[in-house]
């Protein structure tokens, strides 16, 4: 944090800050939606919302069910760990959105491919001394990939699980005894004693559980920024005009994972019954998406459970994130063949 930007936030003090992490596709999101569908009306709540992908999602999918008139404010990092090249991407979003919104609490929703130790690193420096005050560290799971050696034995889900403080079992209906036992296993063996298990369901939880100091520790470690950094140093396509044709298209490629996505320009529909059948046939990791179409805005999220559909409020641009360990190169032609013309 500069001088300049830290002094505009010195009257700001002790903001109740929760990381709320998980892996790909565990329901991240959902629980903030939960969460800020169920804040006290007279709050001020900000978000910080950091993804893998250069498209960012998230950030739309969350103002789509939202606005600053409710007391939420959002702020996206998108294109790998926001806390490479020393935090700055971090530290500039983080400053200028605190800065924004004064808010009562704050919740930072990490990339599931992003290493919340760093996250809470930078949150705990000197930049922040006295403005946050770190709270309950939430890190959602899905007991049943316990069993995948993909993720059980993946350096990030296995950080995920040893900092958190509460650890959410969400998508419960789904769970057999054995995934439940295999979970409480498999906390017993990486976690602390102090780590509390709760299982629910559409990441329903309860605001109470933010509530309390971390025991998490902070190690000052050196974060090895080739491992998360995004894959280019050029400006977000975020920032990035949409050319003539109408639309542009990001990569990137970290820790095993690739994703593509596109930005559309506002004026584009989609044929909302072939953009459901396009979504569909996807063979990926996660996917995420809000859409302007013939019947309204929509936002989509495939996991390997099923496609979800839920019509938004509002949606600007029409945008698409896909994440997987290897990516259809037909997939922008079929994408574009949903276009109403």
């Amino acid at each position: 944090m500069t001088e300049s930007n830290a002094s505009s936030s010195t009257f700001i003090k002790e903001v109740p800050t929760n990381i709320i992490t998980g892996f790909l596709g565990v329901g991240k999101t959902s629980t903030i939606l939960h969460l800020l569908a169920n804040k006290p009306a007279s709050e001020r709540w900000a978000i910080l919302v950091n993804e893998f992908g250069e498209i960012g999602i998230d950030g739309n999918l969350i103002e789509g069910n939202q606005s600053n008139k409710q007391g939420v404010f959002i702020r996206e990092v998108p294109g790998g760990c926001m806390c490479c090249t020393s935090g700055l991407p971090m530290q500039v979003a983080l400053t200028q959105l605190i800065s924004k919104a004064k808010p009562d609490r704050l919740l930072i929703e990490p990339t599931g491919l992003g290493h919340p130790q760093e996250v809470l690193e930078t949150l705990s420096s000197d930049n922040y001394k006295g403005i946050l005050n770190i709270q309950k560290i939430i890190t959602l799971v899905d007991a049943r990939k316990v069993s995948d050696k993909r993720y059980s034995e993946h350096e990030t889900f296995q950080q995920q699980i040893k900092i958190a403080d509460i650890i959410i079992a969400n998508k419960q209906d789904l769970y057999e005894q054995c995934d439940r036992d295999k979970l409480q296993a498999y906390i017993n063996v990486h976690c602390s004693d102090n780590t509390n298990l709760v299982f629910t369901q559409q990441g329903a939880i309860s605001q109470t559980l933010l509530d309390g100091t971390t025991n998490a520790a902070v190690h000052n470690s050196v974060f090895n920024a080739a491992v998360q950094a995004p894959s280019s140093n050029q400006p977000s396509i975020n920032l990035t005009p949409i050319p003539e044709c109408g639309y542009l298209k990001a990569t990137n490629e970290s820790n095993g994972f690739k994703s593509i996505g596109w930005r559309f320009e506002s004026k584009i529909s989609f044929d909302k019954d072939k953009l459901f059948i396009f979504l569909n046939g996807i063979v990926c990791e996660r996917l995420k998406a809000v859409f302007n179409t013939e019947q309204g805005a929509y936002s989509y999220n495939l996991t390997s459970d099923a496609l979800t559909e839920i019509m938004l409020e509002n949606c600007d641009e029409s945008r698409i994130e896909i994440i997987a360990t290897d990516i259809n190169e037909q997939l922008e032609d079929q994408l574009l063949d949903c276009i109403i013309r």
